[in-house]
């Protein structure tokens, strides 16, 4: 009877049962998530659940599904086109602009390079509205660049209210969300690689090409992510660069919450862009799996 109780007893049960009390990792991990949970399901499962609800809903209450098919009406149509042109230039310039960056920030090291990031993230720390508001300022017809190039005797500018407006409001306010990704992708891509192309005899396109593009290509499907899904989605930016002159589908399912307070049509063409977000994080979670 003694040998029986004893094999029962943990080795490891010392004085006072102390290692009784202990909570094992996973039950730890647990706890810990706990709040982040109740915070998930507060703020996007719930929510989720309500776009849902209304999308496939009539005001009556009956299941419908001509919420989701009013995408293809000639107005929230050629919005939705539109929304999809504007992301793709402005995902596009981002990239351009963001690969040389996050290519230089990487080769000046993890010391100097954290300092220069900072540079591009401080935007951030400001209102996305505030940020949109200020370029208004800019670029409006007696702003401050048309007042400087009239000093200088130039021609101004005048793209206000205007696609060009509204793609500059999106690659300012998106471009960090493009470098980064890019930046940690590349910094860790291990120098000698780059050094033993170039010592088979690569050029340099070679090397960018077969070497440096290729390596750094999750985080550059991330990069793309992070910038076309809110691009997609903006109102706020065609809204007040855009004069409410261009119609994004961002803005058509704004007013329908906001000035028609239909909620049904709202939440269906917002049914719509959740099948372009998940397409996206498909190809997120299917490039980046290659980097694990």
């Amino acid at each position: 009877m003694s040998e029986i109780i004893q094999k029962n007893i943990p080795p490891d049960a010392g004085a006072g049962g102390g290692a009784a009390l202990m909570v094992s990792p996973r039950k730890k991990a647990k706890l810990l998530a706990a709040p982040y949970s109740i915070w998930a399901a507060g703020f996007i499962i719930i929510p989720l659940i309500m776009v849902l609800y209304y999308g496939f809903t009539a005001a009556n209450g009956s299941i419908t599904g001509a919420n989701v098919a009013a995408i293809f009406s000639p107005v929230n149509l050629k919005a939705l086109m539109l929304s999809i042109l504007f992301s793709l230039v402005s995902t596009l310039l981002c990239l351009i602009i963001a690969y040389p960056v996050a290519v230089i920030l990487a080769g000046f090291g993890r010391g100097k390079s954290g300092f220069l990031s900072l540079i591009f993230i401080l935007p951030m720390w400001m209102n996305s509205l505030l940020r949109t508001i200020a370029w208004q300022n800019l670029l409006e017809r007696k702003g401050v660049i048309n007042a400087f190039l009239s000093s200088v005797n130039l021609p101004e500018l005048y793209i206000i209210n205007k696609p060009p407006a509204i793609i500059l409001g999106m690659v300012y306010d998106f471009l960090p969300f493009m470098i980064l990704p890019i930046y940690n992708a590349v910094s860790k891509i291990d120098p000698d690689l780059i050094h033993a192309a170039k010592d088979l005899g690569a050029n340099g396109f070679q090397t960018f090409t077969k070497v440096l593009f290729p390596l750094s290509l999750p985080g550059v499907i991330s990069g793309i992510t992070m910038v076309f899904v809110p691009a997609l989605t903006t109102f706020v930016i065609s809204d007040i660069l855009g004069g409410g002159k261009i119609l994004l589908i961002g803005n058509v399912i704004e007013q329908l919450f906001t000035q028609d307070s239909d909620w049904n049509a709202g939440a269906g063409l917002s049914v719509v862009l959740m099948i372009f977000i998940v397409i996206s994080m498909y190809f997120t979670e299917k490039y980046d799996g290659g980097e694990k």
